[in-house]
């Protein structure tokens, strides 16, 4: 997937498992919710067949009402003030979003991270891959002081392939931030929104004690606002397309940092 303040890029595809050197985890079975993610019926049920299971889409063994809201509804997560202006996450609509989403994908600045550059149909591909997913990432505007100014990607790093790069634990969120406007980087912003939004998690997914991301070691503006965000520097990962910072705010800490 992709990472933070002005800029981003994507982990494609699976990868074998990398010891990191990160912190330890816990040793944890497959949870119910995993089993149906992978299509495996939890212990002491039976998977779902007929014309039940056709309706179920692609997932057969389990409904689809088990994993339709892995992240706890970001679209109801509602405004939030801070120094930089009123901040809500607004949850994409393609044909809405899409000319100003690849707009900011073809800033060179942008490009050089996420890889998403071209016509309007590269960036349409990367949202559709979201949007008619299981609900594990959520592409949001972030729309600040009513203006939308930068694109977020909320997403369940426990249930994501950078899962097999560090010790993840139940209901780690995953962000990744892209500053769409020049005039909004460099100036501190990002660091605001970033500390906003990591709260906005917190305050939103009881469930989840923290919140990660993977932005590539060579943007060094992007892993400088993650650690003014309250964020810890917690390993290098060697991710397929990229050396990554794993950067980690704690639940437990987050009054301090």
């Amino acid at each position: 997937m992709a990472p933070a303040d002005a800029h981003t890029d994507a982990v494609t595809g699976p990868a074998p498992p990398a010891d990191t050197g990160a912190e330890d985890t816990l040793d944890l079975e497959l949870s119910e919710e995993l089993l149906a993610l992978f299509g495996e019926d939890p212990p002491g049920t039976t998977g779902i067949t007929g014309d039940a299971g056709r309706a179920a889409g692609t997932q057969p063994t389990a409904s689809r009402a088990a994993s339709s809201d892995l992240l706890d509804h970001p679209a109801d997560w509602g405004p939030v003030t801070t120094p930089a202006g009123v901040l809500q996450l607004v949850p994409v609509r393609l044909e809405r979003d899409l000319a100003v989403l690849s707009r900011w994908m073809n800033d060179p600045a942008v490009a050089a991270f996420w890889e998403l550059a071209g016509p309007e149909a590269v960036t349409a591909a990367h949202l559709r891959s979201q949007l008619d997913g299981d609900g594990r990432s959520v592409p949001c505007l972030g729309v600040l002081a009513g203006i939308p100014m930068s694109y977020w990607e909320i997403y369940r790093a426990d249930l994501d392939p950078l899962a097999r790069h560090y010790p993840a634990r139940p209901h780690d969120t995953g962000i990744h931030l892209l500053i769409g406007g020049v005039n909004n980087r460099g100036r501190g912003v990002g660091t605001t929104l970033l500390r906003a939004v990591a709260d906005l998690v917190l305050d939103n997914r009881p469930r989840c004690a923290r919140v990660v991301a993977e932005p590539d070691l060579r943007n060094t503006p992007s892993v400088s606002a993650f650690l003014s965000a309250g964020f810890r520097f917690s390993a290098e990962l060697e991710l397929p397309d990229k050396r990554a910072a794993l950067m980690i705010r704690d639940r437990t800490h987050r009054a301090q940092l």
